[in-house]
């Protein structure tokens, strides 16, 4: 029934392209198994979002992996931007796509999967997202049986059935926690934006401390929905007390919806056969049109830079590939759309290093992930300004308002002479 890591990636072969379940339910036996049989492998294409607990920006991978990353992380950031892989734009919402017009013809596919229930059937677990339609377009399947894995409802159910090779495993899934990397500025951020969510809003924010912080700021609100592309520990409270109980919801009401859940063993053990969670395919969770159908949607996304005319770039430093598009302009679109909504970036005022964060211009090469034609509410621990309808001289004065004081000088020289007023 179940075979062995070495012997289930064997069947890997060189040219061939591999796809990989990430976030939480990256199949890390089976990732390190096959980095242990590079020396057989070339030119194999691996296919994925954020991987977790496993490292592929070793050199000695060159020439034997190719990272084709939808989604840079940490995991492979370096491979990404030293020539041993690249970085494919695309909206969340539209990887599937990819998958289901044969764009990225998938040959292998390598999965996390909880053991079979009674009736024969699997759980992605922690991370539905792209993951199906990549299955539909594979032609072989591996699958990491892990009792670790949560079964969490949705559309993460699969047949015990369609798997090729199954390899049992009782590893611990990979975790993330932002705890304790709060500072004073995330702080003041947090509760900023928590005085834009209006009570029976739908919310969708992702992890981090800024995020954390807002979510510890909404203990008083009531009657909050939850229709988000991840699910992350700070929102356990609130669906606990009350808080977020998704009953003000239009669609999917009454559930809290999610395509993936990162976090701690806390979160995991929380999901796990837990009703209220119903983790869908990513092409619903971040469809613009559908998230729009409820009202008051606030979504909140951070970035690395934004410039001084309300352009964002939250996936690049300069030239070099920091994290992706993701799910950030389907959410920014979502609320924008949705009756009373709010798409809000937020973000500290400066770096760690003292540099501004609101600045003249993007870095050169910098990617723009939302447009100065989708901005609406900006954030900073000096306060929120909303764009929308502003021409770009009022932006720039908009913006300067909510810059680190130290900072504003500079800006204003740089807006002076740009708009000679």
């Amino acid at each position: 029934m179940y075979t062995s890591a070495q012997e289930a990636i064997q069947n890997i072969q060189s040219n061939t392209r591999v796809f990989l379940h990430g976030s939480a339910a990256t199949p890390v036996r089976l990732v390190n198994e096959m980095i242990a049989q590079k020396d057989r492998l070339y030119n194999v294409e691996l296919i994925s979002i954020t991987q977790m607990g496993v490292q592929l920006n070793d050199p000695a991978l060159a020439g034997h992996f190719f990272m084709n990353s939808l989604f840079v992380s940490e995991s492979n950031r370096k491979a990404v931007n030293q020539g041993m892989g690249d970085y494919t734009p695309v909206f969340l919402s539209e990887i599937p796509l990819l998958f289901n017009r044969n764009i990225l013809q998938i040959d292998i596919a390598i999965v996390s999967v909880s053991p079979p229930d009674k009736h024969g059937y699997c759980s992605l677990g922690t991370s539905v997202d792209i993951v199906k339609s990549a299955l539909r377009s594979a032609k072989f399947i591996i699958a990491q049986v892990n009792p670790n894995m949560p079964r969490v409802h949705g559309d993460g159910f699969i047949e015990f059935s369609r798997f090729d090779l199954a390899v049992w495993t009782d590893d611990p899934l990979p975790e993330v926690s932002y705890a304790s990397s709060a500072t004073a500025a995330h702080d003041q951020i947090g509760k900023i934006v928590a005085e834009l969510v209006e009570d029976e809003a739908t919310l969708q924010l992702g992890i981090g401390s800024i995020p954390d912080a807002v979510l510890k700021n909404l203990t008083n609100h009531k009657n909050l929905g939850l229709h988000t592309e991840m699910f992350s520990d700070g929102v356990i409270p609130l669906i606990q007390n009350g808080t977020i109980n998704n009953s003000r919801k239009k669609i999917v009401k009454g559930y809290c919806v999610t395509s993936f859940l990162l976090g701690t063993k806390k979160l995991y053990d929380f999901a796990d056969d837990n009703p209220i969670i119903k983790s869908l395919d990513i092409d619903y969770v971040n469809d613009p049109r559908i998230l729009s159908l409820n009202n008051k949607v606030t979504a909140i996304n951070s970035a690395i830079e934004v410039d001084l005319t309300g352009q964002v770039c939250s996936d690049s430093i300069g030239t070099y590939q920091f994290s992706g598009i993701g799910g950030q302009m389907d959410f920014i679109r979502g609320a924008a759309i949705s009756e009373g909504g709010k798409p809000i970036i937020a973000l500290p005022s400066e770096t760690n290093k003292g540099i501004s964060r609101i600045v003249p211009y993007l870095k050169q090469g910098a990617g723009v992930v939302t447009t100065r034609g989708h901005i609406h509410w900006v954030v900073t621990e000096y306060g929120a300004v909303d764009l929308f309808g502003m021409n770009l001289n009022q932006r720039a004065k908009a913006l300067i308002s909510i810059a680190h004081p130290k900072h504003r000088e500079e800006l204003e020289k740089a807006t002076l002479e740009r708009f000679k007023s």
